[in-house]
């Protein structure tokens, strides 16, 4: 790898972390996370601490393969690097029919759900998903005829998204109570559980594995990719804690239960009156936008990487690159279509509460912390191998992911029909497994 390649330096590296995980998760989970612990704002930091601690090590762990290699294409060349051809066809169609598709409509979906709330329209699930519907299908759009544009957009919603977080955080503190919130919430920990809230604090997460992407594009990566997969989920850490500590001290956490996703407006409207409020929806309906729009820039590439191995159908097209813009088009109107099926999986079974408290991305997410566990494994055995100097690196940190992801397997499992949508995900996989068996790809990459 020449050093020419090498652009992206310490803050570039924890700057992309940041803005690719803060977006919707907070504003749009906050109450489901209360939810779940029952009200008790002890356990739902907790949830978050957890969260982060699994998201430290794992980061750490999969930083060591990134180091080693110089291929681009970021989970997906690790697991093929370091565990095979055949896991790594498996991991690329679960991220590629399953995992992208499922969360680009959920959060789209959000930007419906303040965008009803912005403009007074009926909060009706058919027009939130309409709405969503809309602008994923012009994010689609705009990052195929320019991708400069979203990546211009992509980094002004990164700092744009930290406004209502740190104005709503602010004002709780000092408007609310955060020390009576936190005594009701301890007198209330002996009927609260955890588990229900992993699955809401995982969704505020997700995100992070994409930044392992850039690693062969780091500066003295070895040093700054660990050090940005630790600086950048404390950072976030303790944005999420603080806002979430903030908003229940204000509104307190009956409050935030009982309206649900429009808290966040209520609470704007309280503190900045109506103008003042409209403003904060602005800016956390523009942060839900760069959100989507960094999962689209991301997803439009997977199916031409994994055409470029040759692991998917129709590999000859998908892995075809526009002339003039250099971008695979046909990849990127192959996702948006899986986009269309997904919307109608997310409207059918919103629509009949089939998965209480949740939605269809966060059994996805959950699964897909099984699939790290396999590239964990690969630390450690690189570790016995001697290629990994002393026990953090190749023993304590892929020990401390694999049980953070089994943990937030276990939590995940609560919902009811985790099992029956496990099982289609790991479908997913199997098939893959297979077609690669029955196929035998060449790769020409």
């Amino acid at each position: 790898m020449s050093q020419g390649k090498e652009k992206y330096g310490l803050f570039t590296a924890i700057a992309m972390i940041v803005g690719i995980v803060i977006g919707s998760g907070i504003f749009f989970k906050s109450d489901n996370v209360l939810i779940g612990t029952g009200g008790s704002v002890l356990l739902g930091i907790a949830a978050f601490i957890i969260a982060a601690l699994s998201i430290i090590f794992g980061g750490l762990s999969i930083s060591e393969l990134a180091s080693r290699t110089s291929k681009p294409g970021g989970a997906i060349t690790y697991m093929e690097v370091f565990s095979g051809r055949k896991l790594a066809c498996s991991f690329g169609w679960f991220q590629n029919y399953v995992y992208y598709p499922g969360l680009i409509v959920v959060v789209a979906w959000v930007v419906g759900i303040y965008a009803c709330t912005l403009f007074g329209l009926e909060s009706r699930l058919g027009l939130q998903i309409g709405i969503g519907f809309i602008f994923y299908t012009v994010c689609f759009i705009y990052n195929v005829l320019s991708p400069r544009f979203g990546g211009y957009f992509q980094n002004v919603t990164m700092i744009l998204k930290l406004i209502p977080l740190l104005v709503i955080t602010l004002c709780g503190f000092v408007f609310g109570d955060p020390a009576a919130n936190l005594s009701h919430s301890a007198a209330s920990l002996g009927q609260a559980t955890l588990f229900a809230a992993i699955g809401p604090v995982i969704f505020a997460y997700d995100g992070w594995i994409i930044s392992t992407s850039i690693a062969h594009e780091v500066k003295d990566s070895k040093r700054n990719l660990p050090l940005s997969l630790v600086v950048a989920p404390l950072f976030v850490t303790l944005v999420y804690v603080l806002y979430f500590v903030g908003i229940t001290s204000f509104l307190g956490a009956d409050k935030v239960m009982e309206m649900g996703d429009p808290h966040v407006y209520d609470a704007a409207t309280q503190l900045l009156g109506s103008l003042g409020a409209k403003a904060i929806l602005i800016f956390v309906i523009i942060s839900v936008m760069g959100t989507v729009n960094g999962l689209v820039l991301g997803y439009i590439r997977i199916p031409y990487s994994l055409a470029l191995r040759n692991m998917i159908p129709l590999s000859r097209m998908l892995s075809r690159e526009d002339p003039r813009s250099g971008m695979p088009v046909q990849s990127a109107w192959s996702g948006y279509l899986l986009c269309l099926v997904w919307t109608l999986v997310h409207y059918l079974t919103t629509s009949y509460n089939l998965l209480p408290n949740s939605d269809i991305s966060e059994i996805s997410i959950a699964v897909g912390y099984a699939f790290y566990i396999i590239m964990y494994y690969q630390v450690f055995k690189l570790w016995r191998r001697g290629e990994i100097k002393g026990w953090f690196k190749g023993v304590l940190c892929p020990a401390a992911a694999t049980m953070g992801s089994l943990f937030i397997l276990y939590s995940c499992m609560q919902s009811s029909l985790f099992v029956y949508y496990a099982a289609f995900c790991l479908l997913v996989a199997v098939i893959a497994y297979v077609y690669y068996i029955v196929k035998k790809p060449e790769e020409h990459i």
